[in-house]
């Protein structure tokens, strides 16, 4: 089976069976057996439709004569695909785009096969005179179409940043982020951790402000640092987040919703491995990946549990010199990374501050009395909390808040 073909397929599975974009290519690309680039050109193929695909939507009901939710999932899937390709790739000729995509069409349902060749020439030759939404009159509308973000995810974006600051919020979104990692420094130093990458020529940088991280080029994966427990994948959003907590050696630590486990990792590495970690999380099925990782890692102070951060557990009053809460959230700030979150609607997020505020308020008092927690100076000054924006900072999008228990 061709990447096309493959990519087509798995486009079906996700909106007929609801899957999310990177459990269906994690299942296929373990499944297939593909040259590397031909596994590269699937997953881009995937990613970037759904990534795209209200954007593709939009076009391709102005090109096609019929109602277009009435197509064939299967036909649907193909021109969405082969859209994507004319007007997001370079280096694939139209022709073959075309081409490709009615020899598709053919394979799931080949009575379409002629309105997807006259649909995709026709996109071919009047892509550049496409119009969108008014920007003046309809803004949000225009955001949503042209980012390919939903209206009920720009809307209060909108009214908080305005329309010039949503677009190069937008525009920051649709790039693909580069790949950050924390360095094990139970292991190795940051300094020598990217020495070892640049003497056999690998890319990397240090970031800004998170004092233990590092982008580079080259997918995680294939690093063999990554393999040998020297570094994980982790944003430095989320590095700042563990920054902010100011875990030292010797402490008791709390992360209540800790899969996959990263800011537990990085406590532990802040405490020298020294102290006690307790890893909670709602879904116990998920714990093993903290576990994993941990040991990859070298880390001995973790301790996991399955626990809902709502329920109060008297053994656990006062017992934590420290309590992370990544609270569950609308996910916006990683729309670049999972582009499913981008079609979001309001009713998913307008349920999440009451869960919030029943964790906050139960873990609290987890705290013992006493205690303050910082954040980096050149973030955010005096204040307790900060707000990163990818367009702003280089990071994922996240708000870190810093709270102080009375003694």
């Amino acid at each position: 089976m061709t990447a096309r073909e493959a990519a087509v397929r798995s486009l079906v599975r996700i909106e007929r069976e609801k899957r999310y974009s990177n459990i269906e290519t994690d299942v296929a690309l373990r499944r297939g057996e593909w040259k590397e680039v031909e596994a590269r050109l699937y997953t881009r193929l995937v990613y970037g439709t759904v990534e795209r695909e209200l954007t593709l939507d939009y076009l391709l009901r102005a090109l096609v004569s019929m109602d277009f939710e009435k197509l064939d999932l299967e036909v649907r899937a193909v021109l969405r695909l082969s859209a994507y390709q004319i007007l997001f790739m370079d280096g694939i000729p139209f022709s073959a785009a075309v081409n490709e995509g009615v020899n598709l069409c053919k394979k799931f349902k080949k009575s379409a096969a002629p309105m997807v060749n006259a649909v995709l020439r026709r996109l071919c030759r009047e892509k550049e005179n496409i119009e969108y939404p008014s920007k003046e009159r309809e803004p949000v509308e225009y955001l949503s179409v042209f980012y390919s973000i939903s209206r009920d995810v720009c809307a209060p974006i909108y009214k908080r940043l305005g329309f010039e600051e949503c677009c190069r919020l937008f525009e920051k979104m649709n790039t693909p982020p580069p790949m950050t990692l924390r360095v094990n420094t139970l292991r190795i130093s940051r300094d020598d951790f990217c020495a070892r990458l640049e003497s056999r020529g690998e890319p990397c940088a240090r970031t800004a402000f998170s004092k233990n991280g590092v982008t580079v080029s080259k997918a995680a994966s294939e690093l063999e640092e990554l393999k040998e427990g020297l570094c994980f994948v982790q944003d430095e959003a989320s590095q700042l987040c563990v920054d902010a907590l100011d875990a030292r050696p010797g402490m008791t630590v709390m992360d209540c919703c800790a899969c996959p486990g990263g800011k537990s990792f990085g406590a532990a590495m802040c405490m020298d491995n020294s102290g006690e970690v307790l890893s909670f999380d709602l879904h116990g099925n998920k714990l093993s990946l903290i576990e994993r990782g941990a040991e990859r890692l070298g880390i001995s102070v973790i301790r996991t549990q399955e626990a809902d951060g709502r329920i109060f557990r008297e053994e656990l009053a006062e017992r934590a010199d420290r309590v992370l809460c990544d609270l569950p959230c609308s996910g916006l700030g990683v729309i670049a990374k999972k582009p499913d979150l981008r079609y979001k609607k309001e009713e998913e997020m307008a349920k999440l501050p009451e869960i919030q505020w029943a964790i906050l308020d139960n873990v609290c008092r987890y705290v013992k009395k006493g205690g303050k927690l910082r954040l980096p100076q050149n973030l955010s000054g005096d204040n307790p909390f900060v707000t990163l924006y990818p367009h702003i900072h280089g990071t994922d999008g996240f708000f870190i808040s810093v709270l102080q228990k009375k003694p």
